[in-house]
């Protein structure tokens, strides 16, 4: 019994119908794929860190977008939703949408149980693949715990991490320095209690 082969969608196929659609789905080769829902945690390290970057990149030429923002690997055709990117100078994008960004310099993800994988393996490969792409941040959401894939001049990517509540990580293409503590703000309620604290001696 023969079986008729699903037919697959072009780019602006795809584009078309994610730009009347309710859920965000991702796009490769030919085939839309939902998007998970989030979680409060996901949601306030989100937030932390867009808080962050905006509050340094003011008055510089920058522009820090949320996950309403799609990204396109162009030398990949993956189409995605980063948790967070920042894109310096001129923004491009890929038609007069202007609703798919195509050279972000740092790109950061929020890992879940169910997209770790996929964000430090074959999403982080189609990322690699994008030249304006500096650094990649993941951010856990079950435990303080931080990485950042820095592009080397010579094409190599060096891993920073750290798990520590005190330390600092640095993004050197952009020049913005986020406190590990100040991105889990709120996150674990035993560091809330200990913020409290310190905030009233």
């Amino acid at each position: 019994m023969s079986t008729v082969p699903k037919r697959r969608l072009t780019a602006q196929e795809y584009l078309a119908i994610e730009r009347k659609a309710e859920f965000k789905s991702e796009f490769l080769h030919g085939e839309m794929f939902a998007m998970a829902g989030t979680t409060r945690e996901h949601s306030l390290l989100t937030g932390n860190a867009i808080t962050a970057f905006n509050l340094q990149l003011r008055g510089r030429d920058c522009e820090v977008h949320t996950s309403d923002m799609r990204v396109k690997v162009s030398p990949t055709g993956l189409y995605t939703y980063p948790d967070v990117s920042v894109v310096c100078g001129k923004p491009e994008f890929e038609d007069a949408e202007v609703d798919t960004l195509l050279n972000p310099k740092v790109i950061v993800e929020v890992l879940s149980e169910s997209t770790e994988g996929y964000d430090r393996g074959k999403k982080f490969e189609h990322y690699r693949s994008v030249s304006s792409l500096a650094e990649y941040m993941l951010i856990a959401q079950d435990a303080p715990h931080v990485e950042v894939h820095t592009r080397q001049p010579d094409g190599r990517w060096l891993l920073w991490e750290t798990n520590d509540l005190d330390s600092v990580v640095r993004l050197q293409s952009i020049e913005c320095s986020l406190t590990i503590r100040d991105i889990y703000s709120r996150v674990f309620p035993d560091q809330n209690a200990v913020e409290s604290t310190s905030a009233h001696p």
